[in-house]
């Protein structure tokens, strides 16, 4: 029987975690985006972002510099990504090999109620070559994914894999309660990363080990 039904954010998600390399540090975009991978993969290298739109892509840039020698898969949306698609092209100047990022194309604001995007079409993979980032495709089946994934080990550059999906505007209930500074201390600790200590006045410093 023909179709022409897009896969679901579950349908990505199990792909990804079938597939997902060791020792990859997995950060994802508000709402569902961060919901159902707590759901279906929860890790401490995971970060869960809540209530920041369109800052998934620079934070998992800063992490692929800061951590080269870890794979860094970003988990964002279509409609998070026109918010700051300035983002798009500091990534492509940057260009960091270990760095592949999934956008979920799904035509709606879907963490704000399914409000339609202003151009649901867009070729987003056009609009990342265009960016600088020449490892771009549109994906239209999640078993395409995994072979995307692999790639990353072989490729000079930041992948970008954009993912046809049905919009899932019923909120998934995580299985953990996504704090933001739980979130951010269990990641710290995941990576190893000093704690920064303030003080009063500003010119806060690094925890020394």
């Amino acid at each position: 029987m023909v179709t022409n039904a897009r896969p679901t954010r579950s349908d990505h998600y199990r792909a990804l975690a079938d597939s997902l390399p060791s020792r990859t540090l997995v950060v994802t975009s508000l709402g569902n985006a961060s919901y159902l991978w707590a759901s279906l993969h929860h890790a401490p290298e995971n970060f869960y972002f809540e209530d920041a739109m369109g800052l998934t892509l620079p934070l998992a840039l800063g992490l692929a510099l800061a951590q080269p020698d870890r794979p860094v898969i970003a988990v964002e949306g279509d409609g998070a990504l026109l918010m700051h698609m300035g983002a798009l092209v500091t990534i492509g100047a940057m260009n960091p090999s270990n760095l592949t990022i999934l956008l979920i194309q799904n035509g709606v604001h879907a963490a704000s109620g399914g409000q339609a995007l202003t151009n649901a079409t867009l070729d987003l993979a056009q609009l990342a070559r265009a960016s600088g980032i020449k490892h771009a495709e549109n994906l239209n089946a999640s078993s395409a994914l995994a072979a995307g994934i692999a790639a990353a080990e072989r490729r000079d550059g930041v992948g970008v894999l954009v993912l046809a999906t049905e919009p899932d505007i019923e909120v998934v209930r995580p299985p953990i309660s996504l704090d933001p500074v739980s979130t951010k201390h269990r990641f710290m600790a995941a990576i190893e990363a000093p704690r920064y200590i303030p003080t009063l006045f500003g010119g806060g410093m690094l925890e020394r080990p």
